[in-house]
């Protein structure tokens, strides 16, 4: 910074305004400034940085199942919320879902001297083990989250759920069944609560569940089971849309028509949902809206706001070709 400062003839006071953006420095000067930069070769010492300020710019975050949709789009999400509010963030990947897992991840993170970190993973164990970290840094959890909880973004998997499963009760299906995430994911959970509640909010009983683990693989067994009920099944809520995909494939093998036979509804809105045959009614989720929030939760906790809530977001169905009403 010295070296800059002395190229352009200016302050190392000056030279750090423009670091850091401040409008106390002429726009000549400043472009002078940044030419020299740019001829130099400077970059920032973080270290020193972090010395000097007790502030590293970056944020943590841990992320669980990052193979599945909605885990990876949370964690671009965040990324890209993160830089938008100015700071850098370092991720780490859970090697195994285990509180020891995530107490190590988040040690891993703290050696970087984040100024926050965030928490995306809806298993249960993890959300327990994240709740009782005791840390110096603000921690927010991104998933699995309940209306009201502190320091915790989230979309209201319930809510989808109902959207799901009450537009395929009021195209006039007498009951849905339901192909399950695994029941040690809380996401999981409130999305069968959402599945259940929109059939008692209609004096409805529900169809048949089948357990599932979010998978393709789990969709196409659970069309075997569906197709082998004691009453008819016309249409399923499946808890993901690799779920449906799998049921799909298994459906069209039966020569089973969707939606003339049976209609399909999955969740999340992953690209290709879409592109499937017939393109999947399902449920988009908010993802950057929520990687916004938690960096905006983040932030307030770090400005001195105590315990920071924010609202769960409200996903949105989307209506495509795999759901009509039932035949007759």
């Amino acid at each position: 910074m010295a070296d800059v400062a002395a190229h352009v003839g200016v302050s190392h006071q000056t030279v750090s305004r423009v670091l850091n953006d401040s409008p106390l420095v002429r726009p000549d000067t400043r472009e002078k400034v940044l030419a020299a930069i740019a001829e130099l070769g400077y970059r920032r010492n973080t270290a020193a940085r972090v010395l000097a300020t007790n502030r590293s710019g970056r944020i943590g975050f841990v992320g669980a199942g990052l193979a599945l949709h909605g885990p990876a789009m949370i964690g671009a999400a965040l990324s890209e919320a993160a830089h938008r509010a100015g700071y850098d963030v370092s991720s780490v990947t859970l090697d195994d879902v285990s509180a020891a897992a995530l107490t190590r991840a988040v040690e891993r993170l703290l050696d970087q001297a984040v100024e926050a970190v965030v928490v995306a993973a809806a298993h249960s164990e993890l959300l327990a083990a994240a709740q009782g970290l005791r840390l110096d840094v603000p921690l927010v959890v991104v998933q699995g989250v309940t209306p009201g909880q502190p320091l915790a973004a989230g979309i209201d998997q319930d809510a989808g759920a109902r959207l799901a499963t009450g537009h395929l009760l009021d195209l006039g299906h007498a009951r849905v069944a339901h192909v399950a995430g695994p029941e040690d994911w809380v996401e999981a959970r409130q999305r069968r609560a959402g599945w259940l509640a929109a059939h008692a909010e209609r004096g409805l009983t529900p169809g048949p569940e089948v357990a599932g683990d979010w998978s393709p693989a789990a969709g196409h067994a659970a069309a075997a089971v569906l197709l082998e009920a004691d009453e008819p099944v016309t249409a399923v809520f499946c808890a993901n849309d690799d779920t449906a995909l799998g049921l799909l494939g298994a459906l069209h093998a039966a020569g089973v028509d969707v939606p003339g036979e049976v209609s399909v509804v999955g969740f999340d809105d992953a690209p290709g949902a879409g592109y499937l045959w017939p393109p999947l009614t399902t449920v988009a989720q908010r993802f950057s809206e929520l990687g916004r929030l938690a960096v905006d939760l983040a932030v307030r906790a770090l400005d001195g706001e105590p315990d920071p809530t924010a609202p769960l977001l409200v996903p949105a169905l989307v209506v495509r070709a795999s759901t009509a009403p039932p035949r007759g």
